[in-house]
C-alpha cells in the first residue's frame, strides 16, 4: 500500500499506477483506477481516481 499526502515525493506521485492500492492516511483507500495529472503552473495537482468512487487529489 502506498500512502500518498502533501509530503509525498513528486517521484512517488508519479509512479503511482493503475491498480495499486493507495492511501490518504485518513479515510479514503482503494485501488487506483484512473489517474490525471493536470499542470496548473506553479502547481502540479495529480488526482487519483480509486474503483470505490472516492478521488485523491494532491497539489504539489
Amino acid at each position: 500500500m502506498i500512502r500518498i499526502n502533501q509530503e509525498t515525493a513528486t517521484q512517488v506521485l508519479q509512479e503511482v499506477k493503475k491498480g495499486d492500492l493507495i492511501t490518504d492516511t485518513f479515510s479514503k483507500t482503494g485501488i487506483v483506477e484512473d489517474i490525471e495529472v493536470t499542470d496548473e503552473g506553479i502547481y502540479r495537482v495529480y488526482t487519483y481516481s480509486l474503483v470505490t468512487g472516492r478521488t485523491i487529489v494532491i497539489k504539489k
